[in-house]
């Protein structure tokens, strides 16, 4: 059992003024504690945050996070409260607990691989600071040491989790040797006859392997030496598990795993590569086929290096990498990073450098004489653009930043996200705005007969349920502008003694419905309930241009005029696809007027809305429904608009200001007046002009009144 001077004094070999009184205190508290407490194999339960401490310190952390190491299961073993925690020790160490005590209570349930990945991120995310996860990993390692006191299914199971998701994690942050032992203990319980057989026959034991390769590194550096070149050589011999990774992946045995003992040599420039290659073949006999150039022809990763296995010393074969310093910080850190090689996938670059820049954390924490200044540079969000939640079967799923229980329910299923009506996250009901954090645990509740609002396209973030809701709503618009078009059709067709019914069966409608480009009758209805087709346009394919002229100008004699004579507004003042006879009204959200750009959306029952293009409405609005419109130059129409005019209150002022709109040949069809304590007018007028030149020209003429201060146009 390691001793509480043993930690002190690994913390103060690399700390020159650690606080150590801290360490002392934390050691004291974490005895009281968890006092009486003993783990499965008998030991008082003080010995595992010691063996933690202790690994903490092997990594020449700081004093916060070796402190965190003993405190580690103080808030989920014992009575401790956070808040307790964060008044003895600071709010620092009350933060790790917190954040490594989170992390403890999720647990990995599914094997597949996908799931293991987004487990291993919601970890990353999960941990703000990295010293959550290297607590963590320390926890995990010396759990996994004592694993053979729990039950055979805990093993497995505990086991299981370390391999997908610690040992991996462990491998990204460059920490080989715990990665390595958390594979070779992994592999230990859950293969254990494949684990035993295979130790058997790497006949040497660890020591003799490491002494075989300090001879062979022994045997290189004095060739290097003798021919005069300036390099490095490192060995080591490979653990259990990746020894049986390869024979799996290879389908061979192990006889046929020729590099059992790897040696790495770099050296200054490639022509120093090309030479030790020389040298390592005249000392040792290389094996045929086993040499690798990967200088000459690098990786698509950009990985480079000479590989060659040889018969070494005693006829053992090893496998030999030579390689330039810099050809070692691109495989170490760059592009080829040594975690993504290992576990065979394709790299994000994004994710690459981000792990690259957290292994170099590591080294410089190694370098910093001062911890406490290190450490103040490691709180970092690892995925800020994603959310992982758990699904109650305990699923990960991952989201992007900001998503909702809505999103979540889609990812489910389809129908799922449909009728849902709202959501519990830990067991809490919440609303469908809210934001999902990760580890949430989320459940969708349902009802049969509810269904997806517009309003959800504004707080959805995901993709596929953005997607699903539109689909949704484009295809119920559909099925009610059929019903719309239906019955505007027989209501117009009546006028003209025509029968809808009869012009289905003949297929004289689906004849119309073809000219105009649409597949069939419902296309043709549907076209005309949203607007884009108007009755006159059906009628003009199927009645003789007299009949139709005549009744058109009755109904303009007796309707058309009255309508033109009460509201004094044309919509002709837009044409679509060159044509003019379509319902029309403009957005009161941003009142365009000629001139303005524009943009218009095909509206339910309502025929086309024109917004101006900037209008924020008109951006959030469903693309697939916008349609191309410009305006009538041959027509002109008076369009409102809103203008904000800021004065001093003055007396006439706002008399000065009607008649500079009046002298303009502009209508005010209605105006808000106030005035403020300190004396000023605010005053909002809707004012009726033609074009963006004619607003223009009303605006400058309020400008010129003795008095105003500012003038806008209002666009909401």
């Amino acid at each position: 059992m390691i001793r509480l001077n043993d930690i002190l004094d690994k913390v103060g070999s690399y700390n020159p003024a650690p606080d150590l009184d801290l360490v002392r205190k934390a050691y004291v508290y974490c005895a009281k504690v968890h006092q009486g407490q003993t783990r499965l194999s008998g030991e008082p339960y003080l010995v595992h945050p010691m063996e933690v401490a202790g690994l903490l310190a092997d990594l020449r952390l700081d004093v916060p996070t070796v402190v965190t190491g003993l405190l580690h299961d103080t808030i989920e073993d014992t009575l401790t409260t956070r808040e307790e925690l964060e008044g003895l020790f600071g709010a620092e160490v009350a933060n790790l607990v917190d954040g490594v005590t989170k992390i403890s209570k999720i647990h990995f349930k599914t094997k597949e691989e996908s799931q293991a990945e987004n487990f291993r991120k919601m970890l990353l995310a999960m941990a703000n600071d990295i010293r959550v996860i290297l607590v963590k990993l320390a926890d995990r390692l010396h759990n996994m040491r004592t694993l053979q006191y729990q039950p055979e299914p805990k093993q497995r199971s505990i086991a299981r989790e370390t391999l997908d998701i610690y040992a991996p994690i462990a491998n990204r942050l460059g920490i080989s040797w715990i990665k390595s032992e958390l594979e070779d203990l992994s592999f230990r319980y859950l293969e254990p006859q494949i684990y035993y057989d295979l130790a058997s026959k790497v006949t040497k034991k660890k020591k003799e392997r490491e002494s075989y390769v300090d001879e062979v590194r022994k045997i290189i550096v004095d060739k290097l030496v003798e021919h005069d070149i300036k390099g490095e050589v490192f060995g080591r011999s490979k653990h259990l598990y990746s020894i049986w990774r390869k024979m799996q992946s290879r389908s061979v045995d192990i006889d046929q795993i020729y590099d059992l003992i790897a040696i790495r040599v770099m050296v200054n420039d490639i022509r120093e590569c090309y030479e030790v290659l020389g040298l390592i073949h005249s000392t040792w006999k290389p094996i045929p086929g086993r040499f690798k150039d990967y200088i000459a022809m690098p990786k698509g990763n950009m990985y480079q290096s000479l590989h060659t296995t040889v018969i070494g010393p005693h006829g053992e074969r090893m496998e030999v990498q030579i390689r330039t310093y810099d050809m070692h910080g691109v495989a170490e850190a760059g592009i080829a990073a040594h975690w993504k090689y290992k576990e065979g996938k394709g790299y994000d670059e994004k994710e690459v450098k981000r792990f690259a820049w957290l292994r170099q954390l590591l080294e410089w924490q190694q370098e910093l004489q001062d911890s406490h200044e290190f450490m103040s540079t490691v709180k970092v969000e690892l995925f800020p653009e994603e959310v992982y939640v758990f699904t109650p079967n305990g699923d990960v799923k991952s989201f992007p930043k900001g998503s909702t229980p809505i999103d979540f329910a889609y990812t489910i299923h389809t129908d799922l996200g449909h009728r849902c009506v709202g959501a519990k996250v830990n067991g809490k009901l919440v609303p469908l705005k809210y934001e999902l954090k990760n580890g949430d645990i989320v459940e969708v509740i349902t009802s049969p007969h509810h269904t997806p609002s517009k309003d959800w396209l504004k707080i959805v973030r995901s993709s596929r349920a953005r997607n699903k809701i539109r689909a949704w709503i484009k295809t119920e618009e559909r099925v009610r502008s059929i019903s719309l078009g239906k019955e505007i059709m027989e209501k117009e067709f009546r006028r003209f003694s025509l029968n809808l019914g009869k012009l289905q069966k003949t297929g004289e409608l689906k004849r119309v419905a073809t000219e105009f480009g649409y597949v069939g009758d419902d296309d043709l209805m549907a076209a005309v309930g949203y607007g884009k087709l108007s009755c006159n346009q059906v009628l003009g394919k199927l009645l003789p241009e007299e009949k139709l002229a005549e009744k058109q100008e009755l109904k303009e004699s007796r309707i058309g005029k009255a309508i033109s004579k009460l509201t004094g507004k044309s919509t002709s003042a837009i044409q679509i696809g060159g044509v003019d006879d379509v319902l029309v009204r403009f957005g009161k959200c941003c009142n365009p007027v000629p001139g303005d750009e524009i943009v218009g959306f095909i509206t339910r029952g309502r025929g086309v809305t024109v917004h101006t293009a900037d209008c924020p409405i008109a951006l959030e609005n469903d693309p697939e429904r916008r349609i191309a419109v410009d305006w009538n130059r041959e027509r002109k129409a008076a369009l409102p608009v809103k203008i904000k005019v800021s004065c001093h209150d003055q007396k006439g002022i706002l008399a000065n200001i009607t008649l500079a709109i009046t002298n303009c040949e502009a209508n005010i069809s209605s105006a808000s007046i106030q005035s403020t304590v300190d004396r000023r007018g605010v005053n909002i007028f809707e004012v009726d002009v033609t074009s963006l030149e004619h607003l223009t020209r009303v605006m400058n003429n309020i400008m010129k009144v003795s008095g105003v201060t500012h003038v806008e146009r209002m666009k909401s």
